[in-house]
Protein backbone atom coordinates (compact mmCIF):
# COMPACT_ATOMS: atom_id res chain seq x y z
CA UNK A 1 0.00 0.00 0.00
CA UNK A 2 1.12 3.34 -0.95
CA UNK A 3 0.91 6.82 1.38
CA UNK A 4 1.78 8.99 -1.57
CA UNK A 5 1.28 9.49 -5.14
CA UNK A 6 4.53 11.04 -5.64
CA UNK A 7 7.59 9.20 -5.88
CA UNK A 8 9.89 9.46 -3.31
CA UNK A 9 13.12 11.67 -3.94
CA UNK A 10 16.46 9.87 -3.09
CA UNK A 11 18.09 11.88 -0.09
CA UNK A 12 22.11 12.83 -0.51
CA UNK A 13 24.47 13.90 2.43
CA UNK A 14 25.54 16.89 0.39
CA UNK A 15 22.36 18.52 -1.40
CA UNK A 16 22.94 20.41 -4.07
CA UNK A 17 23.32 23.86 -2.85
CA UNK A 18 26.19 22.20 -0.18
CA UNK A 19 27.81 21.06 -3.37
CA UNK A 20 27.14 24.30 -5.50
CA UNK A 21 28.74 26.00 -2.25
CA UNK A 22 31.90 23.74 -1.73
CA UNK A 23 32.36 24.06 -5.45
CA UNK A 24 32.68 27.94 -4.71
CA UNK A 25 34.56 27.56 -1.82
CA UNK A 26 36.98 24.94 -2.96
CA UNK A 27 37.59 27.50 -6.19
CA UNK A 28 38.18 30.56 -3.81
CA UNK A 29 40.44 28.56 -1.88
CA UNK A 30 42.51 27.12 -4.82
CA UNK A 31 42.73 30.77 -6.50
CA UNK A 32 43.99 31.92 -2.91
CA UNK A 33 46.57 29.19 -2.90
CA UNK A 34 47.28 30.20 -6.21
CA UNK A 35 48.00 33.77 -5.64
CA UNK A 36 50.20 33.07 -2.67
CA UNK A 37 52.26 30.77 -4.76
CA UNK A 38 52.46 33.17 -7.21
CA UNK A 39 53.37 36.12 -4.30
CA UNK A 40 55.85 34.00 -2.87
CA UNK A 41 57.76 33.38 -6.27
CA UNK A 42 57.65 37.06 -6.85
CA UNK A 43 59.69 37.34 -3.60
CA UNK A 44 61.72 34.54 -4.38
CA UNK A 45 62.57 36.62 -7.68
CA UNK A 46 62.47 39.97 -6.40
CA UNK A 47 65.33 38.60 -3.33
CA UNK A 48 67.48 37.20 -6.19
CA UNK A 49 67.25 40.13 -8.31
CA UNK A 50 68.42 42.15 -5.49
CA UNK A 51 71.40 40.10 -4.47
CA UNK A 52 72.25 40.10 -8.37
CA UNK A 53 72.20 43.45 -8.12
CA UNK A 54 74.17 44.05 -4.82
CA UNK A 55 76.56 41.69 -6.64
CA UNK A 56 77.06 43.35 -9.90
CA UNK A 57 76.79 46.92 -7.93
CA UNK A 58 80.14 45.63 -5.87
CA UNK A 59 81.71 44.58 -8.71
CA UNK A 60 81.15 47.62 -10.33
CA UNK A 61 82.66 49.33 -7.85
CA UNK A 62 85.69 47.57 -7.37
CA UNK A 63 86.16 47.56 -11.62
CA UNK A 64 85.60 51.95 -10.90
CA UNK A 65 88.45 51.14 -8.34
CA UNK A 66 91.13 49.74 -10.45
CA UNK A 67 90.04 51.93 -13.16
CA UNK A 68 90.84 54.97 -10.85
CA UNK A 69 94.31 52.87 -9.67
CA UNK A 70 94.98 52.54 -13.59
CA UNK A 71 94.04 56.20 -14.06
CA UNK A 72 96.50 57.48 -10.83
CA UNK A 73 98.91 55.30 -12.61
CA UNK A 74 98.73 56.64 -16.09
CA UNK A 75 98.67 60.13 -14.84
CA UNK A 76 101.70 59.34 -13.08
CA UNK A 77 103.40 57.61 -16.04
CA UNK A 78 102.34 60.74 -18.29
CA UNK A 79 103.95 63.01 -15.55
CA UNK A 80 107.09 61.32 -15.93
CA UNK A 81 107.12 61.24 -19.51
CA UNK A 82 106.56 64.60 -19.76
CA UNK A 83 109.18 65.19 -17.19
CA UNK A 84 111.69 62.59 -18.88
CA UNK A 85 111.05 64.77 -22.67
CA UNK A 86 111.78 68.21 -20.87
CA UNK A 87 114.79 66.72 -18.99
CA UNK A 88 115.64 65.34 -22.35
CA UNK A 89 114.71 68.21 -24.19
CA UNK A 90 116.41 70.75 -21.71
CA UNK A 91 119.79 68.63 -21.40
CA UNK A 92 119.99 68.39 -25.58
CA UNK A 93 119.81 72.21 -26.02
CA UNK A 94 121.80 72.42 -23.09
CA UNK A 95 124.92 69.85 -25.11
CA UNK A 96 124.34 71.99 -28.51
CA UNK A 97 124.73 75.07 -26.53
CA UNK A 98 127.59 74.18 -24.48
CA UNK A 99 129.30 72.78 -27.71
CA UNK A 100 128.82 75.95 -29.17
CA UNK A 101 130.04 77.72 -26.00
CA UNK A 102 133.55 75.98 -25.99
CA UNK A 103 135.91 78.88 -26.95
CA UNK A 104 138.30 77.97 -29.48
CA UNK A 105 141.44 78.01 -27.12
CA UNK A 106 139.54 75.26 -25.42
CA UNK A 107 139.65 72.01 -27.36
CA UNK A 108 137.76 68.83 -26.32
CA UNK A 109 138.90 65.83 -26.70
CA UNK A 110 135.97 63.62 -25.28
CA UNK A 111 132.52 64.17 -24.07
CA UNK A 112 130.68 61.19 -22.14
CA UNK A 113 126.86 61.47 -21.39
CA UNK A 114 125.71 60.04 -18.30
CA UNK A 115 123.00 59.50 -17.45
CA UNK A 116 122.63 62.78 -15.07
CA UNK A 117 125.63 64.24 -15.65
CA UNK A 118 128.32 64.65 -18.39
CA UNK A 119 132.20 63.91 -18.66
CA UNK A 120 134.18 66.58 -20.81
CA UNK A 121 137.99 65.78 -21.61
CA UNK A 122 140.12 68.20 -23.25
CA UNK A 123 143.12 70.61 -23.20
CA UNK A 124 143.02 74.56 -22.16
CA UNK A 125 145.58 77.15 -22.08
CA UNK A 126 144.92 77.69 -18.54
CA UNK A 127 142.83 77.39 -15.39
CA UNK A 128 141.14 80.76 -15.71
CA UNK A 129 140.58 80.33 -19.69
CA UNK A 130 138.92 77.12 -18.59
CA UNK A 131 137.31 79.00 -15.67
CA UNK A 132 135.65 82.29 -17.47
CA UNK A 133 135.04 80.41 -20.56
CA UNK A 134 133.88 77.36 -19.61
CA UNK A 135 132.92 76.41 -16.26
CA UNK A 136 131.06 79.54 -16.03
CA UNK A 137 128.33 77.75 -18.48
CA UNK A 138 128.39 74.31 -16.87
CA UNK A 139 127.52 75.80 -13.84
CA UNK A 140 124.92 77.27 -14.77
CA UNK A 141 123.50 73.97 -15.97
CA UNK A 142 124.40 71.49 -14.15
CA UNK A 143 124.28 71.30 -10.30
CA UNK A 144 127.66 70.09 -9.08
CA UNK A 145 130.61 70.70 -11.44
CA UNK A 146 134.26 69.26 -10.57
CA UNK A 147 137.71 70.02 -12.53
CA UNK A 148 140.73 68.12 -12.38
CA UNK A 149 143.64 69.79 -14.40
CA UNK A 150 147.04 67.61 -15.21
CA UNK A 151 149.80 69.22 -16.81
CA UNK A 152 150.24 68.50 -20.89
CA UNK A 153 153.64 67.94 -22.24
CA UNK A 154 153.29 71.10 -24.73
CA UNK A 155 152.60 73.23 -21.35
CA UNK A 156 148.83 73.61 -21.66
CA UNK A 157 146.69 71.80 -19.04
CA UNK A 158 144.69 68.36 -19.90
CA UNK A 159 141.06 68.81 -17.88
CA UNK A 160 138.57 66.26 -16.78
CA UNK A 161 135.38 67.90 -16.23
CA UNK A 162 132.66 66.34 -14.54
CA UNK A 163 129.06 67.89 -14.21
CA UNK A 164 126.44 65.92 -12.39
CA UNK A 165 122.56 66.85 -12.35
CA UNK A 166 120.64 65.82 -9.00
CA UNK A 167 117.45 64.03 -9.14
CA UNK A 168 116.00 65.73 -6.15
CA UNK A 169 116.64 69.01 -6.76
CA UNK A 170 115.08 68.07 -10.28
CA UNK A 171 112.07 67.37 -8.80
CA UNK A 172 111.92 69.78 -6.24
CA UNK A 173 111.57 72.12 -9.53
CA UNK A 174 108.98 69.81 -11.20
CA UNK A 175 106.75 69.31 -8.60
CA UNK A 176 105.14 73.56 -8.16
CA UNK A 177 104.43 72.40 -12.04
CA UNK A 178 103.03 69.11 -11.22
CA UNK A 179 100.67 70.77 -8.28
CA UNK A 180 99.72 74.01 -10.58
CA UNK A 181 98.69 70.75 -13.71
CA UNK A 182 96.82 69.12 -10.54
CA UNK A 183 94.79 72.33 -9.87
CA UNK A 184 93.91 73.25 -13.23
CA UNK A 185 92.39 69.49 -14.02
CA UNK A 186 90.65 70.38 -10.72
CA UNK A 187 89.05 73.28 -11.77
CA UNK A 188 88.08 72.48 -15.55
CA UNK A 189 86.25 69.19 -13.77
CA UNK A 190 84.48 71.59 -11.54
Amino acid sequence: MKYSYIKPRKKHVLSSELQLLFSFFSITLFMLFITYLFLVFKDYRFIQNTQEIVEKRAELESGIINMKAQITFIEKEVLLCERINTKNTVLKDSIANLFDLVPQRITLSEASLLKNGLILYGITPNKDVYNFMLQAPLRSIFHRTYSSFYPAPNGWLKFVSTNYIDEDELELELEPQMIDKKEEESDNEN
